[in-house]
């Protein structure tokens, strides 16, 4: 049962990791919409909390630290988002960027917690996984209005 909390608590991490990397590199190209800017500085926040959460129950379950991503995976988000935004990198054009990847994030949120609802992972985490689902569906509902 130990490796499955362990499990999940990786994924959220890595989740929560992606999430404050797509958001710094698209941060990166908010020029003159501060509104947006401090969205996207409230939404970084969320995410490393859920973060800092993880890693202060991982410690219960292992001497390792929490998988986060990695080199590839955020080269490759950053890469995404730079191509994406070539020709259109406008408030609309990133907030679509983001909700596509928070989707991502609820889609195996949800997974997660449908797979496990009848396993007998620790409360602790399946608060911290039900959190960071909840956390990413209001974000998109944030993100909506930028659309």
């Amino acid at each position: 049962m130990e490796n499955q909390n362990l499990n999940i608590l990786d994924e959220v991490n890595k989740g929560a990791t992606m999430g404050m990397d797509a958001i710094s590199y698209v941060s990166e190209k908010v020029s003159n919409d501060n509104d947006f800017k401090n969205v996207l500085n409230t939404e970084y926040n969320k995410y490393e909390k859920i973060s800092q959460r993880v890693n202060d129950l991982y410690s219960q379950y292992t001497d390792k630290e929490p998988h986060e991503t990695n080199a590839m995976n955020k080269m490759m988000t950053w890469y995404g988002i730079q191509m994406k935004t070539m020709t259109d990198d406008t408030t609309s054009k990133l907030s679509e960027l983001l909700m596509q990847g928070t989707n991502m994030g609820i889609i195996e949120g949800r997974r997660l917690l449908n797979q496990n609802n009848n396993n007998h992972i620790d409360s602790d985490v399946k608060n911290i996984l039900n959190d960071f689902v909840v956390m990413q569906e209001d974000s998109v509902e944030t993100l909506k209005k930028y659309l």
